[in-house]
This record gives C-alpha cells, structure tokens and sequence, in this order.
C-alpha cells in the first residue's frame, strides 16, 4: 500500500476580482505516483500545480507534505522541483552544465557533480550529449535536458506543467513513453497538467478530472474511461453517446422507448438518468436484426475506422467501426449488457452526446486553440 504524501485539503483559490479559480478542492496523492490533473483551459489545473509547488498561496485550506503542513514553506525549500513548457534553459551553457547548474549552486563536490549529472544523462537517453549547445538540441532533447536538470537535485516530486504541449505529435508519443519509464526508474512522485485526454490514459497511474475549479473524477485510467461518473468526464475522456433514459430496475434501463439490459445497478427506481455508449462499443448489423435502427449521415474515413455519424430517432451518434456504410444507408445496431453505461444525471446532462454538428476538423482546431491559450 503506497503512503500518502502531499494531502490538499478544502483548497479554494479566489483572485481579487471574485473569480473562484478552486472551490474547495480535496485530494491526496501518494508516494511514486504518477498523477495527472486533466482538464480544459481555466479549470484550475495549473493553479492547483502551483499551489503544489509553492509559487501561489491558496485563498483557504491546507498543503500538507508527509504530513506537515507546508502552506507557508516557500517553494525553494519544497522536496519539489517543476518542469514548465517553456523549458528555461540557458542558451549559453552546453548540456552538461545546464543539467550541473543548480548542483553547483548548492556548492557540492565537482566528482559528485559528475557523478549525478553522468547518472541524469543516462536516465534521459542523452549519454554523449554533454558538450552540445542547447541551440543545436530539437525540441524533444531540450526537454530531456530540462527533467534532467530538474531530477539531478533529486526532489520527492516533480510537477510538470504542459511539459509535451510544444512538441510535435509524433514526438510526443515517443515522450510520453519516456517519461513514464523515467518516473519508473527513478521511483519518484509525478504530478502532470495535461488537457489532453490522450496523454493522461497513456501515463498516469490514477487521473484527476477537473472542471470549473472543482473535482469531477478520481480513478485509474480505466476506471474514468469505463465507468465516467458524470456526463462532463465522459465526453471529456474520449468520445461519448449520452442519452437520456430511466433506470426501471437493477440492470434494466429503457432509452429510446425500449428496454436493455445492463450491468449497473443501486439507482432508484424509475430514476432518470444518462446513458453512455461509447462508439467503439456498437456492433453494426443488418436492420431486422437490430435493437434500434437508423439511417447514416455521415463518414469519415480515420485510418484504422470510419467514423459514422448514424441518426436515430433526431439523435446523432457516433459510430466507430471497421465496416464501411454509405451515406443514407439504413443500419441496425446491437448493443451487448457491458456496454450500456448508467450515470446519474449532473449540471453536465444535456450538454454533450448529440453528433448534430460533429467534424473532426473543429475538434483538432479546438485543441490547437486551447494550446495556445494561457492556462488560467
């Protein structure tokens, strides 16, 4: 059982115009955990890192680390070391150096010095890299210099910040790979600010979903994407059908005018509630053989899938599926007990699951937007 090391509790964070940046916000996380705040632009993710990191004092509530209050320990004397996006290396210094600098600044031995940068440059796969100019490094190098640097004092935690949001896509992926076997090894505490959904699956041991300054979902990577608690989490981690429908029982839900059988169970009953399916979970069929059938109104081909947009009934959903179906064909769907996911209904009801206006197009614009963006 991991012990905990930082504990948050009753966090708010209000700026001097009123604005509530965390409203009460109450988390711990343990020792070499790999922990991911994920969230859309303004949802408190950074401000919570920072808080974390000491650059911000919370408005109300406590920072606690191994159990002792830290709230007004400032950040230099925090077990806590940060990586930004913005790398802050020193062009004028080569690899090495950039890596010894604040070991030399706390005036260790010069064989020590060595000792460690050497053992970093390993770590981050840059062994024979130590006399190059930041300059002549691409943007995946620099960032290795930068966690090394940041390892090299051997903090308790490192809090990264968008660490990968400058990288290209393919680069990214190598990185995240990277940085998971990095914490690994090291055996030390991350704590990653992504708002992407992607990164967060891929390298996080449990996933902090935020939204408007408050918690929606604490979990493990499968457990937020399988069984999402609220309408909000579900369309945020990965694509989402969310219908309404009636709990008639245990494992008995009606939507759509018919009733399915499901896994979920300990709603009240008759309770209205939201229905997820996920569209890798439909099964496409010939319309006689079909739960509910509709007709097709879009297709995009994405390489591995087609996403079809089918419409039921004046609801859109989203199917991905290796089967190819013309525009205005009419489909069946069968949909099997485990993939009928139940939630109680949120101030998130409503808002998302109908792909009227989907387009892949505006999505990657959307994220490139939020990139751009000023976190808070």
């Amino acid at each position: 059982m991991s012990e905990k090391l930082i504990r948050l509790t009753n966090l708010t964070m209000t700026f001097e115009d009123g604005e509530t940046i965390l409203d009460n916000i109450n988390l711990y996380i343990n020792d070499k955990e790999f922990l991911t705040l994920l969230g859309p632009s303004g949802c408190g993710k950074t401000t919570t890192l920072r808080i974390i990191g000491g650059f911000l004092t919370p408005t109300s509530g406590d920072v606690f680390f191994n159990g002792e209050r830290i709230n007004d320990v400032p950040a230099y004397k925090r077990k806590i070391n940060t990586v930004f996006q913005r790398y802050a290396l020193f062009p004028h210094l080569d690899v090495y150096d950039n890596i010894a600098f604040g070991l030399r600044l706390s005036k260790l031995p010069e064989d020590e010095i060595d000792d460690r940068v050497t053992e970093m440059l390993e770590i981050v796969s840059l062994k024979g890299f130590e006399n190059r100019k930041i300059t002549s490094l691409s943007g995946g190098q620099q960032q290795r210099v930068a966690i090394a640097r940041a390892l090299v004092n051997r903090p308790q935690v490192l809090l990264l910040d968008e660490p990968l949001g400058a990288l290209d896509l393919r680069l990214r992926k190598d990185m995240q790979n990277e940085l998971k076997n990095i914490q690994q090894r090291m055996g030390i505490t991350f704590i990653y600010v992504t708002h992407d959904q992607e990164e967060a699956l891929t390298m996080s041991d449990t996933i902090v979903v935020m939204n408007k300054g408050k918690i929606q979902q604490i979990g493990r990577p499968e457990d937020i994407y399988n069984e999402p608690k609220n309408a909000f989490v579900a369309d945020f981690i990965g694509e989402s059908n969310i219908l309404d429908g009636v709990m008639l029982d245990d494992y008995l839900v009606k939507f759509f005018g018919r009733k399915f059988q499901c896994v979920d169970k300990d709603f009240e009953k008759n309770e209205p509630v939201d229905v997820v399916i996920r569209p890798e979970d439909i099964d496409i069929v010939p319309p006689e053989q079909g739960h509910l059938c509709g007709t097709v109104t879009s297709v995009t081909f994405k390489g591995v899938h087609y996403d079809t947009i089918v419409d039921f009934k004046g609801f859109k959903w989203l199917i991905q599926t290796t089967d190819y179906c013309p525009v205005d064909s009419y489909i069946g769907i069968r949909l099997n007990p485990e993939d009928i996911h139940i939630m109680h209904k949120s101030e998130y009801s409503g808002l998302y699951g109908d792909y009227s206006s989907y387009s892949a197009e505006y999505d990657e614009i959307a994220d490139a937007s939020e990139e751009e963006a000023d976190e808070e």
